[in-house]
């Protein structure tokens, strides 16, 4: 019995634990949508995000079904439904009634009962202290978001220029190993290029309007970075 319940206990603390940061690709999608005869515009950006209001939550009967982003709902998660903001951000939330806070990505629309800003995860709840209640006062500041798996981060030269050639130089699964090769080719004059796939960061140099001088970049960069190739 005891070895049972030191079981059931491990598998939900795992499931608790486990959380971590989401590999879900989310979308930026700002088409407008009605529910019970209200329009809501979704945000294209959530920098500077504030918002005061009621918080509530959902568990149970929603476990294991499809959110509005396409993500499985996992009310072991620390996630939340948002009437606006983009799929992916990373919230703060504070509970104002006892300073508790947690953080919690948004994957999903709602809640769209009056008076009410957020629906929180059942862990996101629990960690609040809130699941008793069933809705709590908080205030929501956006922290970050969640990058997908096919976000591209570009440095400033490189967006004024055009073209479809780039010269990958190197790969790495630390973004930050990602961002100080990138300094170094800003450093030797290359506009460049940090594309993430999966958990992979790609550093490219480019963009290049021809397959010609992305060779003549390659073939110069090769003597740094001796795997260099071209890229579309």
């Amino acid at each position: 019995m005891i070895k049972n319940i030191f079981i059931a206990f491990f598998t939900v603390f795992i499931l608790v634990g486990c959380t971590g940061t989401s590999t879900y690709n989310y979308k930026i999608n700002t088409k407008p949508y009605t529910v019970d005869g209200k329009t809501y515009y979704p945000l294209a950006s959530a920098n500077g995000f504030s918002e005061t209001g009621r918080a509530s939550w959902y568990g149970p009967d929603f476990h294991s079904k499809k959110t509005a982003s396409g993500e499985t709902y996992n009310k072991y998660a620390f996630t939340a439904a948002h009437k606006t903001l983009p799929f992916g951000t990373k919230v703060n939330v504070k509970n104002l009634d006892n300073g508790l806070s947690t953080t919690v990505v948004i994957n999903d629309r709602g809640p769209f009962k009056s008076g009410r800003i957020i629906d929180l995860s059942y862990s996101a709840a629990q960690k609040i202290s809130m699941v008793g209640t069933g809705t709590a006062r908080v205030r929501i500041n956006a922290v970050g978001s969640v990058a997908n798996s096919s976000s591209t981060t570009t440095n400033t030269k490189s967006a004024t220029m055009s073209g479809k050639y780039f010269v990958q130089v190197a790969a790495f699964s630390v973004h930050d190993n990602a961002t100080k090769t990138a300094k170094k080719l800003s450093n030797m004059g290359y506009a460049h290029t940090i594309r993430q796939t999966g958990t992979v960061y790609n550093v490219l140099a480019g963009p290049y309007n021809s397959r010609t001088n992305a060779a003549t970049a390659r073939d110069k960069l090769s003597k740094t970075y001796s795997g260099a190739f071209i890229v579309e």
